[in-house]
């Protein structure tokens, strides 16, 4: 039996991937911080799909968890899907924020999602097909001030994938990386980016349509999938000072709004 593993698979875009699996009766293994009603998720799988679920409860923001994680995961299951997932972001002035919010978004954002992708290669190899879904995210294509370090690490998640994937060329394992924008969880998070007007409306999708669109391209074994093709475009075609200094400002207007 191989199982498909989710990192960040409590909410958002995890769960609605855990979701896209299930349905396709794989087998999962799902990553979380405790208490955000992991279990209780698992077990509704287990019981809507008919599929195995197991859960594992821990902070991806400390190496050592990491390290023991795929430790485990590596003794007790075999994997051919993996899904590095887990990030965070938000947006705060470069000097207001301190060194731990520095260090555990680059922990969470990169060290996490390299070290238990090196850690779970192995397993990976040893089945018939493998496949690495990364998530990225449209800020990879442009540096945006006072989300400054979001943007650089998701530009090297996005590099780190197409890289592995080339190094990976002959082997049974396929690696694919997604780009996606905002997402919309819920019907406040909606209003918030349609009142950004035109680049707000444009950007957005439902987390339920981003995680159906990158499982079906995982599967076909895509390289690059773009979820919302027009957002995609338009920072491929804007050079960068013209594209950092508008999103910027976006937000800037957000971050104080947010304070008001």
């Amino acid at each position: 039996m191989a199982f498909a593993l989710i990192t960040g698979a409590s909410q958002g875009l995890g769960k609605s991937l855990a979701n896209q699996l299930a349905k396709r009766k794989i087998d999962l293994i799902l990553i979380s911080l405790k208490n955000e009603g992991l279990l209780d998720l698992g077990k509704a799988l287990e019981k809507q799909y008919g599929v195995c679920v197991h859960c594992y409860e821990t902070d991806l923001s400390h190496t050592d968890n990491v390290l023991s994680l795929a430790e485990k995961i590596n003794r007790n299951h075999n994997i051919n899907v993996l899904i590095n997932n887990v990030g965070i972001g938000g947006s705060k002035k470069f000097t207001e924020v301190d060194c731990n919010y520095i260090l555990k978004l680059i922990q969470i954002n990169i060290i996490a999602t390299t070290l238990l992708t090196r850690q779970l290669l192995p397993n990976l190899l040893n089945q018939t097909q493998g496949y690495i879904l990364n998530i990225s995210s449209l800020a990879a294509f442009s540096p945006i001030g006072f989300k400054t370090i979001y943007p650089a690490s998701k530009s090297f998640i996005h590099s780190f994938s197409l890289g592995l994937r080339q190094e990976l060329k002959k082997t049974n394992i396929s690696v694919s990386v997604v780009n996606p924008g905002p997402m919309i969880t819920n019907q406040d998070i909606r209003l918030r980016y349609e009142k950004q007007g035109y680049f707000g409306k444009l950007s957005f999708k439902s987390v339920d349509k981003v995680a159906k669109k990158s499982i079906d391209s995982l599967f076909k074994r895509k390289r690059l999938i773009i979820v919302n093709p027009k957002s995609w475009f338009l920072l491929q075609l804007l050079p960068t000072w013209i594209k950092c200094p508008l999103l910027t400002n976006n937000t800037k207007k957000n971050l104080l709004s947010d304070l008001k």
